[in-house]
């Protein structure tokens, strides 16, 4: 008996999908976030470079419009011929008197912190800003430049006090001759004022102290009044800031990183500033230092993470409305995975259940055909053994120990053709098909059994006019047709014809095609009741029959792949019709 395997449980499609699912969108969002990450660092940082350099920038162009000025006040005062006649004749007094107020007036409205008066020797005649000094050699690049070059010159000077100063020397000529130089100057620390209120940014002057002297630095700054710190860097010292001090974090550590051209983004107290360096040059074009720019970005980022914020909450929402649409779907495949796998395990159920049923159905058909055997055989020997016993009683008595001889004999003989009858139901099985043309075999069944009944019932043959060729084993239809031929007569009136016809048909489903060979008769009929069990073998109303020709010829259609059906209306005769198909492989 076949059992029913176990069924192994469903897979779980969400279980399957949902988890690499999510992985693949939790790795797009993290993609996503770090791309946004990148493109806003981006931007600041292109946002922070374009301000530094637009410090740079502003930083220059203030120290061109200051030297415009500077360059306007000098060719007033080359103008002025008593001031001309005053330097001329070194007249100290005569120069303090009449430049005293002017430059009284420019240090308060133009910040201008220097003015001199050099001879043609480079020797200073005198200062305006410090009269006490005279007498010393001016040994500066803007002054060898506007001699050497017989012009205006202008640019930073750092001082040896370690002042940076925006200085312009222009010569003084009287009738194209140079017999003295002017020179004004002004500190760079209200310009780096002017740019922390224009663009909102804080600045630091840092020189290299290559150009210092420690001992010359600190008088500067007792001299300027105030404070430094020589050893906070280790390559640069801090002149001019824009702020009371500079952030505790910027050290000679960040300095180093920033001097290798990187930007650096500092926690000062709770602010974020981002630090930037915009090189110096003087008016020579030396490298002297660097023009430190601080910017306070804590807006920047707050708007930064803002922006990063929301792009990952949108993302988050999208990644889980996805994923609550792919759940969903998986849901219905489940759902519908999981239905689809109960059918085909109640399927299996059925299958399995169907095959015992056949089973016990063909135990039960040979417990059927084990008892009609039995039956068709105890009978006659029965008799046998009555028989014999009482031709032992009836041995003095010849004549009748030869009758009961002769019904045992008989008794034997038809013994052994139901024997015969039985091995020919096995050899049914045997089947061997070929193409076979249908015309001369139902011509030669119908003479066969012609010859062999006695009645000599009228057969009507109606064939087709053409030929017709199936795959079939001739000698199995040949059988079949002769067991219909023979019960048509036996349930046919004396002159009533039988009727063969082959005609043309589709099967019964409709799925193929194929042709219906038919046997009728015109006798009493079938009554429904028995023609149910016409095909259950050992089945029969005769007592003189075996039950066996119907079965047989029902075995012998569907070895062919075909079917057999019978018709029969009481009063009206019955109708055998075998169809069978074109070839086998139809209706396989």
């Amino acid at each position: 008996m076949t059992y029913v395997t176990p069924a192994r449980k469903p897979r779980r499609v969400k279980a399957a999908f949902i988890g690499p699912i999510a992985l693949a969108l939790t790795l797009v969002m993290c993609v996503f976030a770090i791309a946004i990450y990148l493109v806003e660092a981006s931007v600041r940082d292109r946002d922070l470079a374009e301000r530094s350099a637009a410090a740079g920038k502003l930083f220059e162009q203030k120290l061109g419009k200051d030297a415009n000025l500077m360059r306007a006040v000098l060719r007033a005062m080359t103008t002025n011929p008593a001031l001309e006649k005053a330097f001329r004749d070194g007249d100290r007094e005569s120069l303090a008197r009449q430049t005293g107020p002017l430059f009284e007036t420019l240090r308060a409205e133009h910040r201008i912190t220097h003015l001199y008066f050099t001879g043609i020797d480079l020797i200073n005649l005198y200062r305006v800003h410090s009269p006490g000094e005279f007498g010393d050699e001016i040994d500066r690049m803007t002054m060898h430049k506007a001699r050497d070059n017989a012009a205006a010159a202008s640019g930073l000077e750092l001082g040896p006090l370690g002042t940076l100063t925006l200085r312009m020397v222009t010569p003084w000529r009287r009738d194209g001759e140079v017999f003295g130089y002017l020179e004004i100057g002004e500190e760079v620390e209200h310009l780096i004022d002017e740019i922390r209120d224009s663009l909102a940014v804080d600045l630091a002057v840092l020189v290299d102290k290559k150009f210092l002297r420690p001992e010359q630095w600190q008088r500067g700054l007792g001299m300027m009044q105030r404070t430094g710190d020589w050893e906070r860097f280790a390559t640069h010292v801090a002149l001019a800031q824009t702020s009371e001090q500079l952030p505790v974090a910027f050290d000679r550590h960040m300095l180093g990183g920033l001097l290798a051209g990187r930007n650096a983004v500092i926690d000062d107290g709770g602010r974020s500033l981002h630090v930037a360096l915009v090189p110096l040059e003087d008016a020579g074009g030396r490298h002297i230092g660097e023009l430190v720019v601080i910017r306070d970005i804590a807006g920047l980022q707050a708007t930064f993470r803002r922006s990063i914020m929301t792009v990952t909450l949108v993302s988050l929402l999208v990644a889980a409305g996805v994923l609550a649409i792919f759940y969903f779907a998986l849901d219905r495949v489940e759902r519908d995975y999981q239905r689809q796998h109960d059918l085909e395990l109640q399927i299996l159920r059925l299958n399995t259940e169907h095959h015992r049923i056949l089973q016990l159905e063909k135990l039960s058909a040979l417990g059927t055909m084990v008892g009609g055997i039995a039956h068709q055989l105890n009978n006659p020997l029965v008799g046998v053994v009555n028989m014999a016993q009482l031709a032992e009683r009836e041995t003095d008595n010849p004549q009748q120990t030869r009758e009961l001889l002769g019904e045992i004999r008989r008794a034997g003989e038809d013994c052994g053709a139901f024997v015969r009858r039985m091995l020919e139901f096995s050899r049914v099985s045997c089947f061997d098909s070929k193409p076979t043309s249908m015309r001369p075999l139902i011509e030669d069944t119908v003479l066969m059994f012609r010859q062999a009944e006695d009645r000599h019932h009228p057969v009507d043959v109606r064939l087709p006019e053409e030929p017709v060729v199936l795959m079939v084993d001739p000698i199995l239809i040949r059988h079949a047709l002769f067991n219909l031929l023979q019960n048509a007569a036996q349930a046919a009136g004396d002159d009533s014809p039988i009727v063969i016809t082959l005609e043309a048909a589709v099967e019964p489903n409709g799925t193929a095609v194929g042709w219906t060979l038919a046997v009728s008769d015109r006798g009493a009929g079938i009554p429904t009741d028995v023609l149910e069990k016409i095909f259950i073998p050992f089945f029969t109303t005769r007592s003189d029959g075996t039950g066996l020709g119907l079965p047989v010829v029902q075995h012998v259609v569907l070895l062919h792949g075909g079917h057999v059906s019978a018709t029969s209306e009481p009063g009206d005769g019955t109708r055998f019709a075998l169809w069978l198909p074109m070839n086998q492989s139809q209706a396989a």
